[in-house]
């Protein structure tokens, strides 16, 4: 390592922010904006499910519950530079993961033409629990920045760090006065794979409309639970996406979930558009196509179910759509995990869908 480090100044990553001297702030004060995150208990600050739905739910659910993927604070500043300083309860750490991305934070700029990425905050990688960092900006204006968390990671703090003379205050560029989009699923939402934070599909398609969203995803063991559908079914939100097709374990498990599933959520939700989504790497993972196929007619008999009781705020995505041509097999790291191509892709097909469901919703109102 120490190698690369010494032949590529860009592999170079401090371990602290030197003798800048900033002003630390905890992004759970105001005027910073936390979004992606239940309200946190005497343990964990940054968790996406509360303690009792997610144990209820399951083991699995209950310790992934607590990785803050899809997390993002939000503010305007005129400092030169953002530093963070955050302290990690776990890091994750797979092949599947950059470091970037289990332990990474990434920055956007916010303005009027859309969001535009600065840079990411990158631990060093012979730290455990802890790092600071900071990133240069173009001059003292006042900018609104959203800032991710990681995808695979338990955050205990994080505090930002800017010029002690530097303006701050609640983004001047916030989200769409509508109900948050709720994304359920399997490691795919939650963001597995993606380089950093930021290009997990959920984020994407986030900055694409300008929403705000909650990423309900968890590696290995989003199965249809209906103690999680009935908490879910509990949260304001604008669109719901339903893509757990990878974690049930069998097609008989998908089958008796998927459509009990929705109906839990639309008891509540009668009138929220309702997406259902299938598996993309049905070309990739080669050795399960028949079965992959099956569990997408499993997805499409709950989606026409759904439509001849006579629901027309429902729709189905199939995820063969998603890998076509000439680059199928060049969207994922593993055949089954989307890299950030596969991730476009899916936020493109994905995103269309919601945006179209929103004006449909304009429409009535």
């Amino acid at each position: 390592m120490e190698s690369y480090i010494n032949i590529d100044k860009n592999m170079i990553v401090n371990k602290t922010i030197g003798d800048v001297d900033v002003v630390w702030r905890d992004v759970r004060e105001e005027p910073f904006e936390l979004h992606g995150f239940s309200e946190p208990d005497e343990r964990y600050n940054f968790r996406r499910v509360p303690d009792e739905v997610a144990s209820a739910t399951s083991p699995g659910v209950a310790a992934l519950s607590r990785e803050s993927a899809g997390g993002r604070v939000r503010f305007s500043t005129n400092s030169p530079y953002i530093a963070i300083r955050v302290k990690f309860r776990v890091v994750g750490r797979s092949p599947h993961l950059t470091l970037i991305s289990s332990s990474g934070f990434d920055i956007y700029i916010d303005g009027e033409y859309g969001s535009r990425y600065v840079k990411e905050f990158r631990m060093p990688y012979d730290m455990v629990n802890t790092y600071e960092q900071i990133v240069n900006l173009e001059g003292e204006f006042m900018r609104s920045y959203t800032i991710n968390f990681p995808v695979h990671a338990v955050v205990d703090t994080l505090e930002i760090g800017l010029k002690p003379d530097a303006a701050l205050s609640k983004t001047a560029y916030p989200y769409r006065d509508i109900k948050p989009v709720i994304f359920y699923g399997s490691s795919i939402v939650h963001g597995t794979a993606a380089t950093r934070p930021g290009n997990i599909y959920p984020a994407m398609i986030s900055r694409m409309l300008n929403v705000d969203f909650r990423n309900v995803g968890f590696s290995g063991q989003a199965k249809g639970e209906e103690a999680m559908a009935r908490w879910l079914a509990s949260l304001p939100m604008s669109v719901f996406v339903c893509d757990y097709d990878h974690n049930a374990p069998t097609v008989e498990h998908l089958e008796r979930t998927h459509h009990r599933f929705y109906e839990i959520i639309r008891e509540k939700n009668p009138d929220t558009p309702y997406i259902m989504v299938t598996k993309p790497d049905v070309w990739t993972m080669i050795t399960e196509q028949e079965v992959n196929l099956c569990r997408r007619d499993v997805i499409m008999e709950s989606y026409l179910k759904a439509r001849a009781a006579g629901d027309k705020n429902v729709y189905f995505i199939d995820g063969l759509s998603f890998n076509v041509m000439p680059h199928q097999y060049e969207m994922s790291v593993d055949a089954c995990h989307p890299n950030d191509a596969g991730f476009i892709r899916m936020a493109d097909s994905i995103g269309t869908i919601i945006r179209y469901a929103l004006e449909k919703q304009f429409e009535k109102a």
